[in-house]
């Protein structure tokens, strides 16, 4: 079963697994959970915290 994509590099929206020479990422963000053991990782990725 395929699943809606998108590309990092320009934002379109695909089906297939590469676009833009990049591999294609889940646009669908993780679950939220109030015990949430990865968020302060996330959030120093992003350069919030």
């Amino acid at each position: 079963m395929k699943h809606i994509m998108r590309c990092p590099v320009c934002g379109v929206y695909t089906m297939k697994e590469e676009h833009c020479g990049q591999k294609t990422v889940n646009p669908k963000p993780p679950k939220y959970s109030p015990e949430d053991k990865y968020g302060g990782y996330r959030r120093k990725a992003k350069g919030i915290e």
